[in-house]
């Protein structure tokens, strides 16, 4: 099967590793022909994760993104969720017709208020069992430096979700396979939302008792969500393993991941605003996309119809999009908390 990855960020750059460690070729868009060239010169990404080296023979770069999905059996889309439409609209409606896609995206498109898989339904008549998403928790950094994480697989089309994850698996990497589309990529979402509060919560000097009675609150809030968006529980996607749950890796683990490390952009990114920093500041001073930003807006509005209870999530959105300062916001969410 021929890979082709779209987007050249830190997960982009993590997902090429592990396919060209297992001995893949891949084809791999890049917007930057400058970029391009630096890489081909030093055999690395030159903005991120330049500790992870490449052999070229492997690579096919490229600008053209049309030129990477035409010759790919299975498109791998690593593009921050605000940059996806721009990167996609001068595509041939037609362009994706018989290839697989696999979302590596963790946050929703903001002008959509829509999930990847729902955007390309709209737009390019794409069918969800050729769709999959491959989510944490598993922080981009980690792979480069080869320690060992999991990656969760999901697709509506079992057999060929564990066919595809088969080619991710390495010595620093298992995977593990449901068929919660809808559900992992919500969770994906809120664990950008909460952990920017959980950054907030450090920024504002809240200490670990606090934090971890957050953190609990936030995974009560998400099954909460799931569950009123009708979202269940479903069986693993094979045999042996147990019955899926939202205390799974893909959902409790990457919360707690994004959280608590010093990795995560979005804890970063709260942490800044926690500090006094304004939205804008913080983002100015931040080098990559903290998607909890516009996952707290796009979130409000979906739930203005699920109408799930939300406090964590709703005040971190008004801390990042009304104005409410941080301090106010958390001295409202320590009275909801339990």
């Amino acid at each position: 099967m021929n890979f082709g990855i779209l987007g050249s960020g830190s997960w982009g750059t993590a997902l090429a590793k592990i396919l060209t460690d297992n001995g893949q070729m891949i084809y791999w868009w890049n917007r930057s022909e400058a970029s391009i060239q630096q890489m081909i010169a030093r055999r690395h990404n030159p903005h991120y994760l330049s500790s992870a080296y490449f052999d070229m023979a492997q690579l096919k770069l490229t600008s053209n993104a049309a030129e990477v999905i035409e010759k790919s059996d299975c498109i791998i889309i690593a593009i921050p969720s605000a940059y996806i439409e721009t990167a996609l609209k001068a595509l041939d409606k037609n362009i994706f017709e018989g290839k697989k896609i696999i979302s590596a995206v963790k946050g929703i498109l903001p002008e959509h208020t829509a999930l990847l898989n729902d955007f390309l339904k709209d737009q390019f008549d794409f069918p969800l069992e050729n769709y999959f998403t491959v989510l944490g928790p598993c922080h981009a950094e980690e792979v480069a430096a080869e320690k060992l994480s999991y990656l969760t697989f999901s697709g509506v089309d079992t057999a060929m979700t564990h066919h595809l994850a088969q080619y991710f698996k390495t010595d620093y990497l298992n995977t593990v396979e449901n068929n919660d589309i809808y559900g992992v990529q919500y969770a994906a979402i809120l664990k950008n939302i909460y952990a920017v509060g959980a950054g907030m919560a450090h920024g504002l000097d809240y200490g670990d008792n606090f934090l971890s009675v957050l953190i609990a609150n936030c995974a009560d809030e998400m099954a909460g969500f799931l569950k009123m968006a009708g979202i269940k529980n479903v069986e693993l996607g094979h045999a042996g393993h147990r019955v899926n749950n939202y205390a799974a890796s893909v959902y409790l683990g990457d919360l707690l991941v994004t959280c608590y490390s010093l990795f995560s952009r979005n804890r970063t990114f709260g942490n800044m605003v926690g500090k006094g920093y304004s939205v804008k500041s913080a983002q100015v001073e931040m080098s990559m996309v903290a998607e909890g930003y516009n996952a707290s807006k796009s979130i409000f509005i979906i739930n203005q119809t699920i109408k799930a209870d939300m406090p964590i999530a709703e005040t971190v959105y008004h801390i990042l999009w009304d104005g409410l300062s941080a301090a106010e916001g958390f001295n409202k969410i320590e009275l909801t908390l339990v």
